[in-house]
């Protein structure tokens, strides 16, 4: 049995309780018909060829790039987070802007407005406010958040809005592709700032420390100018689709042109589901974790030395499924469902993505040298009390 000092470290150390709300910017057809709409023209030259020559492409002519990001524009808008300042013994307290980024119009159900931003722009406001490209401002109201996919859900009167964008399909992308980012960087001064640029890569998957831990967020990468204001901004395609939300960069001094955006596939469902229920409904444990090196080394002495990777319970809820299961502090978990897991990190990806509510998962774990299976039938955070 662990000492009292090591439950204490255990527990100091561990991670949010799984399952819990998870947290941390045109080629237009050339007409080659003659006057005949029914005769194809040929070209011809010095020597007639023997053939005739036509275009092949359906491709309609399109508006120009501007008159798409003047149209688009509408549809962006400013997020202004504010917060009470203050404490209990203060004789007062007062609301002041924290923060601020962008948000996208994506839909108009009767009278309201559905807008869709990054829920890092908007965690912890007290008052959510949105600035219009007209300059008007209104408060919103927050109908869901989710902090592991960093995307949440307002809505305002639907009579501030009058440009809907619609998404387009991420998975259509290719690295290439030109696209178009439109926010407001370095807050509402630069308001409706347009960089352009390419896809950089379509499938990156980048490491992010969030209000419940640290998770492995899967990305668009782009070369388009993306800096902070810019957060839940739309990136968007030549058609002015929606195929991602602008949402990370990478800030080191002599980097430059890596932003990344949450592709418009995985948003999508997460904004319906947010929608309906105000948050993202996954599989729940019941315990908190330390990364194996996090944890003193006279804390692991006992465990083998084959064993290169895990993550260690830290806390457990004795009332839910893994204290139920018979998981303890101490044990370290390294593989779920036959899958190696090497980190928090990983355990979170397998279990969200693999796995609901009601499934049965198999942990194998370490309790000092001897090795368990435990047998853990997940339930819903919806069951939980934020």
């Amino acid at each position: 049995m662990e000492s009292s000092k090591g439950k204490w470290f255990l527990s100091t150390v561990g991670a949010g309780i799984l399952g819990s709300v998870l947290t941390l910017g045109v080629v237009t057809n050339t007409d080659w018909l003659n006057s005949n709409p029914q005769q194809e023209a040929t070209p011809t030259t010095e020597k007639a060829a023997p053939y005739a020559v036509q275009q092949t492409s359906t491709k309609q002519p399109t508006e120009s790039l501007s008159d798409m990001v003047e149209h688009a524009s509408s549809g962006i808008v400013g997020i202004v987070n504010y917060k009470e300042m203050g404490n209990r013994f203060a004789e007062e307290t007062k609301t002041v802007e924290s923060g601020s980024g962008s948000g996208v119009i994506y839909n108009i159900d009767n009278d309201k407005a559905f807008i869709v931003t990054n829920n890092h722009v908007i965690e912890g406001a007290q008052k959510i406010e949105v600035v219009l490209k007209s300059g008007e401002k209104t408060t919103a109201e927050l109908v869901g958040k989710d902090a592991l996919s960093d995307l949440a859900v307002l809505k305002i009167d639907a009579k501030y809005a009058d440009t809907v964008l619609e998404f387009g399909d991420s998975e259509s992308l290719r690295a290439g592709d030109q696209v178009v980012a439109i926010g407001n960087p370095l807050g509402l001064d630069f308001s409706g700032t347009v960089t352009k640029g390419i896809i950089s890569a379509v499938d990156r998957s980048i490491g992010v420390k969030t209000s419940a831990g640290e998770w492995e967020m899967s990305v668009i990468q782009t070369d388009a100018a993306i800096n902070p204001g810019n957060s839940g901004g739309a990136l968007l395609n030549e058609e002015g689709k929606v195929i991602g939300i602008n949402s990370l960069k990478i800030a080191e001094n002599g980097v430059e042109g890596l932003g990344f955006a949450i592709p418009s596939n995985d948003v999508i469902p997460l904004v319906k589901e947010m929608t309906k229920n105000g948050k993202i409904e996954r599989p729940y444990i019941g315990v908190g974790l330390a990364e194996l090196n996090q944890v003193p080394s006279n804390y692991l002495q006992d465990l083998p030395k084959e064993v290169k990777g895990g993550v260690m319970v830290a806390t457990i809820d004795p009332k839910s499924a893994a204290g139920k299961a018979g998981l303890e502090v101490g044990d370290v978990i390294t593989a779920i469902n036959d899958t190696e897991v090497k980190s928090s990190s990983e355990l979170r990806k397998f279990l969200y993505t693999n796995l609901k509510a009601g499934d049965k998962a198999t942990f194998k774990i370490y309790r000092g040298a001897e090795t368990k299976t435990v047998e853990v039938m997940l339930t819903s955070n919806a069951a939980t009390t934020e």
